[in-house]
């Protein structure tokens, strides 16, 4: 019997640093799902750009996209559960964002299929994301003329792109208006060096918060529960798991909060992690 769930974090944990499963983790991790493995992805990323890192792989439970924004089942891509940002603050923190001369990608859900819109693409960094994702064939993508026409979708997340000076005050400035309504996320591009991120979700979009949900909709809560991250939007996560994994490229700030420090994630640290564990659960006892 499974007592366990394993669920991990995809760019800089199960993934190599080229965005891509190897071909040793696919195939181990395909193994051990057909064995009844109960295994899910946890990601910043959307379940587009989980497609294309996880496919061949079925996977039986839903996965946590958007930090928590959905939770969502990977093979169709329907939503279970949407948390938005509130209507009633995006114009204001689009306006906010537009004073520190910033142009955001705006991701969200219209009823019937996410989108994600742009507009005008001001530095490298945010033509390294439209490039990103036209290569992969998103279509979610969606020019338009006046961003604030997407406000009538269900807005789940805010991305920002430019000089880490620049999304540090942003950051600082959002958080004064709006901190007890939102989250947000501050980190580099690991794939276009120089260029920072700053994600804005709802407050109730979090790794964490999405674990909890998954696991008392599925009756999960009485299992072990075992998490590998890198960064350190996988806090709150780690802090809910009963283990912790974190991969030895992981920030400092996340080794924290880790049971354990594994190999890095060029080593197929996560998938030879839960293959040992998974042998050990199922190994019989030897009678004596």
């Amino acid at each position: 019997m499974n007592n366990t769930i394993y669920i991990s974090d995809l760019d800089g944990t199960l993934l190599t640093n080229k965005a891509v499963l190897s071909e040793f983790s696919k195939r181990k991790l395909q193994e051990l799902l057909e064995e009844g493995l109960l295994f899910t992805v946890a990601s910043a990323c959307s379940v587009v750009s989980m497609r294309v890192a996880l496919h061949g792989l079925k996977l039986p439970l839903p996965i946590v996209e958007f930090n928590g924004a959905f939770i969502s089942d990977l093979t169709s891509g329907r939503h279970e559960i949407i948390n938005s940002i509130e209507p009633d603050i995006v114009d204001d923190i689009y306006q906010l964002i537009g004073s520190f001369k910033c142009v955001p990608f705006i991701s969200s859900f219209n009823g019937s299929e996410d989108c994600c819109y742009y507009n005008e693409i001001i530095n490298g960094g945010m033509q390294w994301y439209l490039d990103d994702r036209l290569f992969h064939q998103d279509k979610r993508l969606r020019s338009l003329f006046e961003l604030t026409d997407s406000f009538r979708d269900q807005i789940v997340c805010i991305t920002i792109i430019n000089h880490t000076d620049i999304i540090s005050k942003l950051e600082i400035a959002i958080h004064e208006r709006y901190g007890d309504r939102i989250e947000t996320y501050h980190f580099e591009n690991s794939y276009s060096p120089g260029w920072y991120w700053l994600t804005i979700y709802s407050h109730k979009a979090t790794k964490a918060q999405a674990i909890l949900t998954l696991q008392e909709t599925y009756g999960l809560s009485s299992k072990k529960l075992i998490v590998f991250g890198d960064h350190n939007n996988d806090i709150e996560m780690f802090r809910i798991a009963d283990c912790a994994l974190a991969v030895a490229n992981a920030t400092v700030e996340l080794k924290r909060y880790a049971t354990h420090v594994i190999d890095s994630n060029q080593a197929d640290s996560v998938v030879r992690y839960i293959s040992q564990d998974w042998s050990q659960q199922n190994t019989l006892p030897k009678l004596v």
